[in-house]
């Protein structure tokens, strides 16, 4: 038995290719009824339906994943994707290590963002803003306070990472339509139990035992996960939404492991 699988819409037999020397026009051609087609090009060929045995149809279905940049796997080895580039404003809140946030940096570039940096040590960005997108200006650096207007759209989306240390002030820059902006705290600091709240998504990487039961009340995370956060490995991220939680490996590629050296917590 068989299924068809494309076809003539209309189920004629097909139609005899013209014969060679021709004259055609891409603009006006002649339809099955002999009047002209304005403005819909040549008629292409006509094939044979193309068939696939019944047994063999579940071999045509194609793995699709989930819209993003793809941060890691799961513990499955199934590939982790977050969604920052989204037409609505979008916080994130990162406590965890430069490593991350600067691979996060070079995968938002590449799904087409523009990432703009605010940090108060460039020299740590210099060298990866320069290497990224091949001499385009995708990645920018911008002092702390000094982030100026990105104009962001559906065409052009904006990341702003803002590297910022343990008690970031509030940034000129708000995320909006199509402008997320990461916050990256080393660790968990008197401000970060505010950004956590506000936050559609929060990432926590190793921390003390203490740190860890207090995300976990903020988290409100099971108590063999917020006990796990002090023994993370390096690269392991707890990524949580409101509903939702994962742990993340994040695994470099060669080109990212050339840039930026192997996944480190500590900087």
């Amino acid at each position: 038995m068989t299924v068809p699988v494309t076809g003539s819409p209309t189920g004629s037999a097909p139609s005899p290719a013209p014969p060679s020397g021709t004259r055609s026009s891409s603009v006006v051609a002649s339809g099955r009824s002999g009047r002209p087609r304005i403005g819909f090009g040549l008629i292409g060929p006509r094939r044979d339906r193309h068939t696939v045995p019944l047994d063999q149809l579940e071999t045509l279905g194609l793995p699709v994943g989930d819209d993003g940049m793809v941060i890691g796997v799961d513990a499955e080895g199934r590939p982790s994707v977050l969604g920052i580039n989204r037409p609505t404003p979008y916080e994130v809140t990162l406590i965890g290590g430069l490593w991350t946030a600067q691979v996060m940096a070079l995968r938002a570039a590449a799904t087409g963002a523009r990432v703009a940096v605010e940090t108060g040590r460039a020299p740590a960005w210099t060298a990866l803003a320069q290497a990224a997108g091949g001499g385009q200006p995708c990645i920018t650096l911008h002092d702390v306070g000094r982030v100026p207007p990105q104009g962001a759209s559906a065409g052009s989306p904006v990341v702003v990472i803002r590297d910022c240390g343990m008690r970031p002030p509030r940034g000129r820059v708000v995320s909006g339509p199509w402008q997320s902006v990461v916050t990256l705290l080393p660790y968990l600091s008197p401000v970060a139990p505010r950004l956590m709240e506000k936050s559609g998504l929060v990432g926590v990487q190793r921390v003390s035992p203490d740190e860890a039961a207090q995300i976990g009340r903020i988290m409100n995370l099971p108590r063999g996960e917020a006990e796990a956060l002090s023994t993370l490995a390096d690269g392991v991220t707890l990524w949580c939404t409101g509903g939702d939680r994962q742990f993340v490996m994040t695994q470099a590629t060669d080109a990212e492991t050339g840039l930026l050296g192997s996944a480190r917590r500590m900087d």
